[in-house]
């Protein structure tokens, strides 16, 4: 898989780009700032509908537009298709594939897979929970675009009920003594039947792609840190409890894990009453990540969390070149933060792959025995807070 051609309009710092792409490695060096990141992060948005760097879509749009435009062409086994998607301010975004105009830009998902490395990857091991969250749905959502709709689904849900709890608190703890409380209950009834029925296929989903993520994650730290301790890597979450009571051990069984959601929040609803938020469910989850007998994060030293952060994404790079596709590998600014072991076994990698986008402030950064894939180079430079490109 290779992106033949990127095309952005009003994206980040770019008025406007053409972009010709080949098969191999691609470099865009610049100083920090001017522009590079941005283009590969448009290639990243395509892929996964996120960004690697905001988690709000509004700071993609140039200052000044009303929206923002990538137009992409993914060659994969010889087919090619050009997605096209327009995000806008207010308004929901909309995306098409060649000349179709699509319901939703999930159905987007999976013409373009990139498997993405960045000086923001050590929050996959020191940061909030949210960001391992955010690791597992993207890489699920990938894999299987039915898990981004039932992901989507639930976060809908999810706000709606959270404001329930909010704006009608004082009718909820009047209960069924009067009219609005009841009223107020048997709409957080309603609620509850939705957000257990999306969130059991969330856990499922997220717990049925760590079953075939945690060999990777382990084989591919011992290779970037043989002389570490064992990384391992397991779900938790707020349901376990209550499956163990259901089923007696962990269960990946959606109607088991929709039961005990089920029965979870009705053990906690008055607690949810009394703090206007709802506490039970798979954005309460985490990824835990451990080294030896000790969670990594805290525990382990910076050299330790680089290898945790590349394991993880090489056990991504693996998984899906597995499914029968190799990804296009993002490389955005990050052989300058590692080691002469870990580049190594990055660019062990990137040799592996059919095509790949690095950025690097200087051409320095670039590894040699990297340096002589390349096909093609480009300087980003930035006049009046606008990227243009050029051709050394």
């Amino acid at each position: 898989m290779y992106l033949r051609e990127l095309d952005l309009r009003d994206f980040r710092s770019w008025p406007e780009l053409n972009l010709a792409l080949e098969p191999g490695v691609t470099v865009f060096s610049g100083r920090n700032g001017h522009g590079k990141t941005n283009i590969v992060e448009a290639a990243i948005y395509t892929a996964t509908l996120a960004s690697h760097r905001v988690s709000q879509d509004q700071p993609l749009i140039r200052t000044g537009a009303n929206n923002a435009r990538i137009s992409a062409t993914t060659v994969n086994a010889g087919r090619e298709l050009t997605t096209h998607l327009l995000i806008k301010v207010r308004e929901q975004n909309q995306a098409q594939i060649n000349r179709t105009r699509l319901k939703s830009p999930r159905e987007m998902l999976g013409v373009l897979r990139t498997v993405v490395f960045a000086p923001e990857d050590l929050a996959l091991v020191t940061g909030e929970p949210a960001e391992r969250r955010r690791f597992l749905d993207t890489l699920a959502s990938i894999r299987t675009p039915r898990f981004g709709g039932a992901k989507a689904d639930y976060d809908k849900v999810l706000r709606q009920r959270n404001a329930l709890l909010r704006s009608s608190n004082m009718a909820l703890r009047r209960g069924y003594n009067d009219d609005s409380g009841a009223a107020a209950l048997s709409t957080l009834d309603a609620w509850d039947a939705q957000l257990a029925a999306f969130g059991a296929q969330v856990v499922a989903g997220r717990r049925m792609l760590i079953d075939v993520l945690s060999d990777p994650v382990h084989n591919s730290y011992s290779s970037v840190a043989p002389e570490s301790r064992p990384a391992a890597i397991e779900y938790s979450s707020t349901l376990d409890k209550a499956v163990a009571e259901l089923a007696g051990e962990p269960s990946n069984d959606p109607a088991i894990l929709e039961a005990a959601f089920l029965q979870e929040l009705a053990r906690r609803r008055r607690d949810e009453i009394d703090r206007g938020t709802t506490l039970v469910g798979p954005h309460r989850d985490d990824l835990l990540l451990t080294l030896g007998d000790q969670p990594a994060k805290g525990y382990a030293s910076h050299g330790e969390t680089w290898s945790f952060a590349l394991a993880l994404h090489l056990a991504e790079y693996a998984l899906l070149s597995e499914d029968g596709v190799d990804p296009v590998l993002i490389l955005d600014d990050v052989f300058a933060e590692l080691d002469a072991k870990r580049r190594e076994r990055l660019v062990a990698v990137a040799q592996q792959a059919e095509q790949v986008l690095i950025t690097a402030a200087v051409g320095d950064d670039l590894p040699d025995n990297l340096d002589e894939h390349v096909a093609a180079r480009y300087s980003v430079v930035m006049e009046d807070g606008l990227s243009r490109l050029e051709e050394p």
